[in-house]
């Protein structure tokens, strides 16, 4: 059920996770600090230390010190973007919450509108759009791919998943849980536990001023397969016997009609005293035996998996939207 504003200890959360970004907290926290004072926003800061080498969790601490805005969490090691994002989410006490990267390419002049969207326009979810990056190459391609592959198979016509710079309900925030890869996979995530109402906005990026960049290819390799985990378990993890059983009955239904051909042939070419070689010396033979086995192992798969999902503990954990009392 919505909460009346009042009821939440500010208005506006900000979660940042950062790895080795300890020259550049100063200036963004100084940068927030300014545009949301002007805008008469209550707010918390949520730096959320991922195992950083270098300075970053001195300056949080000397940072925290001056300014009560300022919370931090610190990793014992890196654990990786998803991890930090998800802790800061349980942390969080505000209306709506923002997160975005401590780089300071994202602007903190962007946090209005997106409070904004959220509160009066009543969005669940809007995502930045990087329209004009000044990424490289190495970076903006396959982002472009990772993206048009994101929108097509999620339905979501969002032109940037990967933005850093996003703004939720903190109903969204409290309900999904991301791991692995998958924060840039949190729209569809959100989508998938009914939070459809899913904006965008155009937003600035700035060139970095301070470290480097820590995007790899093989983030985009990896993307890829939590996207394929998330669409598998968004869809069958309640009902995973329509998976294997859909797969199961298909193969095991393949599997007979070879074997009925090669017995209605070995019949009829009997009866015709036609020459006929043995049903087992046909390689279509195997190949049918084969099918029928992996149907069976497949309808093995989803009886299984039914059972675990019959004993585990989650499994009526519906997310309530509303109710009336």
């Amino acid at each position: 059920m919505n909460k009346p504003l009042a009821s939440f200890p500010v208005e506006l959360s900000i979660v940042i996770p950062l790895l080795n970004e300890a020259e550049s907290l100063p200036e963004l926290t100084r940068w927030i600090a300014r545009v949301l004072t002007a805008q008469g926003l209550s707010y918390e800061v949520l730096l959320i230390d991922d195992g950083s080498t270098d300075d970053s969790w001195a300056v949080i601490e000397e940072l925290a010190a001056r300014d009560a805005a300022l919370r931090g969490i610190r990793f014992n090691r890196n654990y990786g973007k998803s991890a930090a994002l998800n802790v800061g989410f349980q942390a969080v006490r505000g209306r709506v919450v923002c997160t975005m990267d401590a780089d300071l390419q994202d602007s903190p002049e962007e946090l209005p509108e997106l409070y904004r969207m959220i509160t009066e326009d009543k969005f669940d979810l809007v995502s930045g759009w990087k329209q004009k990056r000044y990424d490289p190459l190495s970076k903006t391609i396959p982002t472009k791919l990772f993206n048009g592959a994101t929108r097509w198979i999620s339905g979501i016509p969002l032109h940037d998943f990967n933005c850093g710079l996003k703004a939720y309900d903190q109903r969204v925030v409290k309900s999904i849980e991301v791991y692995g890869e998958m924060h840039r996979y949190i729209p569809v995530i959100a989508k998938w536990n009914g939070f459809r109402k899913i904006g965008e906005k155009v937003v600035q990026h700035q060139e970095r001023k301070y470290g480097v960049t820590k995007f790899g290819l093989e983030r985009f390799v990896y993307g890829f397969l939590d996207l394929a985990s998330i669409t598998f378990v968004s869809r069958f993890r309640r009902r995973p016997m329509h998976f294997f059983g859909t797969l199961g009955a298909l193969s095991f239904f393949l599997g007979m009609v070879m074997t009925l051909w090669l017995t209605g042939e070995k019949v009829y070419l009997s009866l015709h005293n036609l020459r006929a070689r043995n049903v087992t010396d046909q390689p279509l033979f195997f190949l049918s035996l084969t099918a029928v086995i992996i149907g069976v192992m497949l309808f093995l798969s989803g009886f299984l998996a039914e059972m675990v999902q019959l004993n585990g503990s989650h499994r009526n954990d519906y997310l309530v939207r509303d109710t009336i009392k």
